[in-house]
């Protein structure tokens, strides 16, 4: 059956990625060949590498738009390190994201070919599913500045520095992430539809018109939020060669409602939604994953220990998605047979997809959770503590 070119967006709550065997495997085989020459110089030297898709082809992201994504786009990114400065060789956390507007095509290409680059770096890296928000704690921590900008490869795309038409529109929300374990925090800002629905408290936003630049500090934001937001704001002032200019008000101030008016009458800020929010210590399930049988199968496993709950010739999932960091984690035996080795993150993906249908999941966007495959003798801090 010929490829569809027709593009479709990616639905993360009722997809699934077919990968191996696939007209997409097909598809993108074609495209790139037998050999990736993406991969050539990738893990070579310590620091972050990052891909684009583009039209089934892997292309590398410039070093100066590193921390800013497009949520039309799909993207792999490779953190290369060594665990202990005495380490003879690299460890790898490879991820692949994939923005809310991106097409089926993008995503399950970008998951094939992370599957691709796991087998080209031997199978040594942590990988994991990004979806956009819902990124770990570890992908967040690789940025200062974290962006997440509306547009992309299909729509074309502009640096937000750029020179802007006066009539632009576009609204900016402004909070911190913790480093995961600690040890500071990191600017996440997200392009939001420009409405009054996009306005709720506890933020920092920042409404750019172009010519004029309005930000707004509501009373629970913090003053890290509010200096950094500003900082920001300056930093495309300056770039813009000062054409545009800021005006800053603050929630509950006089002339706050210049801004309100902005997204029309009577506005005011909307309540957190806190229905997403996992808040629940309860212990995690551990099950053991199989295809031996021709049916991919998930049995349950008594979660002891780790030593005692793990074997080496198995593939196991262990779902900590009511832990206050959700997650569910694939661990692979250094003997797991080797459609288990290949196909652990898209299992992961169908025991998400099942829970959901099965009602067990109360909200249906807890799909979109990080999902982090680790191979035995790779585990992390964050994987052995939910044990």
């Amino acid at each position: 059956m010929a490829h569809s070119t027709k593009e479709t967006n990616y639905d993360i709550e009722d997809s699934n990625i077919a990968l191996l065997g696939s007209d997409l495997e097909k598809h993108v085989r074609e495209t790139s060949g037998e050999h990736e020459s993406a991969w050539e110089y990738a893990g070579a030297e310590i620091g972050l590498q990052i891909w684009r898709i583009e039209k089934f082809r892997v292309v590398l992201w410039p070093k100066d738009k590193h921390g800013s994504f497009y949520d039309g786009d799909s993207y792999i990114v490779l953190h290369t390190y060594k665990r202990t400065p005495e380490a003879e060789s690299f460890s790898y956390n490879l991820h692949f994201w994939l923005g809310q507007n991106t097409t089926q095509d993008e995503a399950g290409t970008a998951a094939y070919k992370a599957v691709e680059f796991d087998d080209f770096l031997h199978g040594k890296p942590v990988q994991t599913r990004e979806v956009q928000g819902y990124e770990s704690d570890q992908f967040i921590s690789y940025f200062a500045h974290f962006v997440c900008l509306q547009g992309g490869v299909s729509t074309g795309f502009h640096h937000i520095s750029d020179p802007l038409p006066l009539n632009i529109r576009k609204l900016y929300r402004f909070n911190f992430s913790r480093n995961p374990g600690g040890g500071g925090s990191h600017l996440v800002v997200r392009e939001v539809p420009a409405t009054a629905e996009s306005l709720v408290e506890g933020n920092v936003y920042v409404l750019d018109k172009g010519a004029e630049i309005f930000q707004l500090n509501t009373k629970a934001s913090t003053g890290q939020e509010r200096f950094h937001a500003a900082e920001f704001v300056q930093r495309l002032i300056n770039e813009r060669q000062n054409q545009s200019s800021l005006t800053v008000f603050d929630e509950g101030g006089s002339g706050v409602h210049k801004f309100f008016s902005e997204f029309g009458e009577n506005v005011s800020l909307g309540k957190v939604d806190t229905s997403t929010r996992h808040t629940s210590d309860s212990r995690p399930v551990l099950c053991r994953i199989s295809d031996a049988t021709g049916m991919l199968t998930f049995a349950p496993v008594e979660l002891i220990s780790f030593k005692e709950s793990f074997r080496s010739d198995d593939a196991f999932l262990l779902d900590a998605s009511t832990s206050p960091r959700p997650a569910i984690f694939v661990w692979i035996g250094s003997q797991a047979s080797l459609s288990e080795r290949r196909l652990s993150l898209q299992y992961a993906q169908k025991y998400l997809y099942e829970t959901q249908q099965r009602g067990e999941i109360n909200n249906r966007k807890s799909v979109a959770i990080p999902i982090i495959k680790i191979q035995e003798g790779e585990e992390t801090s964050d994987f052995l503590q939910v044990i």
